[in-house]
């Protein structure tokens, strides 16, 4: 049975990442074929094609490598300046395009054989139906379809489980706090939960011989009402003593000991530190219910949104991390980054794990699949080909340049080729090449798993 509830959930997250790949796809495809453009292509992987058929001027197809998906646009690429289109005639008579270009030099000829590439599916009559002849507001519309469907879905895959299971959390019960866990020792922050060593110093808490279900009644002679205001307590207190008064079995006790200070972060990139006082105690917390609608999800949204530009900025570091993980230099990290693979391991986990209930696994693989969504979508938006957002970057510089030449009166300085920035394209695309799969490997290798 736990096998099969395993299998099932690796089917249901692998099945919802190719549904949100083929809604992406058809995200550039729609606007595409509404603003007159001329789509050829359109599969789910890539690689060798498993299955393909045709529907009017369009092949729709999957391939063999479930890792992304695309549509081929025709005219992507503009005809360079030392590009001369010929035409010539075919055994059935038939005219076909041709461009020939006399660039020479390694980038040149890179560039001059990517539009050779792009003019051959040129037919006649599409003339007027080249993508790079759209207006610059229809290129964005187009590029930017895709990614926004994967933000759509998952802003509807939050507002589910937003308005009905509600963002839980635990917090400190009202009153005088009562003490749930005592710590064992003193970990240096980045070191935060690692097992006690011999070597590790006693926590402060553990030395006054609290225990948990004491309750805390007084700290340094000040009657204590409530777990934030023990913290704020603790946290200044800056000669270290601490005569603590709890409550034990109905009698008062008191104890002495010295807050440890040690090194915290000031904000939520963990790098600025301070020194706080430290005893080593949690209290009792009980579970908060917060349900929303669709703004509630917005900004529940928006904090995931920040997390997850700062981990497009850091994903170089963190696959490099990965790497190092995979060689055995280093443990991997709770928080690296993963493939559809480790995804879909972690889904199969939760479906098949004991101690999860079906509302608690479905709230978590909804979740899951949104939380890939959402990094998707703001993955593809990086202005950098051959991303979508490098394509929307350079229809928002033609619109730009065009403008500008209008206003100050000078002629139209025509569309922009982003076939210059190819060199460019292809080093980054191969980076994410070489990063997809060191992830792969690594959740082969060194799986993260939902028991750590």
């Amino acid at each position: 049975m736990t096998v099969l509830l395993y299998v099932a959930g690796v089917l249901v997250f692998v099945v919802a990442i190719l549904a949100s790949i083929g809604l992406h796809e058809l995200g550039h495809l729609v606007p595409a074929r509404a603003f007159g453009a001329k789509v050829t292509q359109y599969f789910i992987g890539f690689g060798r094609t498993l299955w393909s058929t045709r529907r009017g001027e369009t092949e729709w197809g999957v391939k063999a490598v479930p890792l992304g998906g695309y549509v081929k646009i025709v005219g992507m690429l503009p005809p360079g300046k030392g590009s001369v289109e010929e035409v010539e005639v075919d055994a059935d008579g038939n005219e076909v395009r041709r461009l020939r270009d006399f660039n020479t030099g390694m980038f040149s000829s890179l560039i001059a054989d990517a539009r050779k590439a792009e003019w051959d599916l040129v037919e006649p009559g599409d003339t007027d139906r080249l993508f790079y002849q759209l207006p610059w507001w229809k290129k964005v519309i187009v590029m930017a379809g895709g990614p926004t469907v994967n933000l759509v879905l998952a802003f509807v895959a939050f507002l589910l489980i937003f308005s009905t299971y509600g963002v839980r959390t635990l917090e400190p019960a009202e009153g005088q706090p009562v003490v749930d866990t005592v710590s064992e020792c003193l970990l240096p922050y980045d070191e935060s939960g690692r097992a006690c060593t011999a070597d590790d110093p006693q926590a402060p808490a553990a030395a006054a011989g609290l225990r948990p279900g004491d309750t805390i009644v007084s700290f340094n002679g000040t009657e204590i009402t409530g777990w934030e205001q023990l913290r704020s307590l603790i946290r200044t207190n800056d000669d270290g003593r601490a005569v603590i008064g709890y409550e034990r079995d109905g009698e008062l006790h008191q104890a002495t000991t010295s807050t440890t200070v040690e090194r915290r972060p000031t904000d939520e990139s963990g790098e600025t530190l301070r020194q706080v006082g430290f005893l080593g105690i949690t209290p009792t917390a009980v579970e908060h219910v917060e349900r929303g609608g669709p703004i509630f999800t917005l900004e529940q949204m928006w904090g995931m949104t920040k997390d997850s530009v700062v981990a497009i900025v850091q994903l170089p570091v963190k696959v490099w991390e990965v790497g190092k993980a995979i060689l055995g230099l280093e443990e991997r990290k709770a928080d690296s980054p993963m493939s559809i693979v480790g995804g879909g391991r972690i889904a199969g986990e939760v479906a098949s794990h004991d101690e999860i209930g079906a509302t608690e696994k479905l709230v978590m693989l909804g979740s899951l699949i949104g939380g890939f969504n959402l990094f998707i979508g703001l993955f593809n938006f990086v202005p950098l080909l051959p991303l979508d957002g490098g394509h929307i970057a350079s229809a928002l510089w033609e619109g730009l340049r065009r403008r500008l030449a209008r206003l100050v009166g000078r002629p139209d300085p025509g569309h922009v080729d982003p076939a210059k920035l190819l060199p460019v394209a292809y080093v980054v695309g191969l980076a994410i090449v070489v990063m997809g799969a060191v992830l792969v490997v690594a959740d082969l290798v060194v799986p993260l798993s939902l028991t750590g």
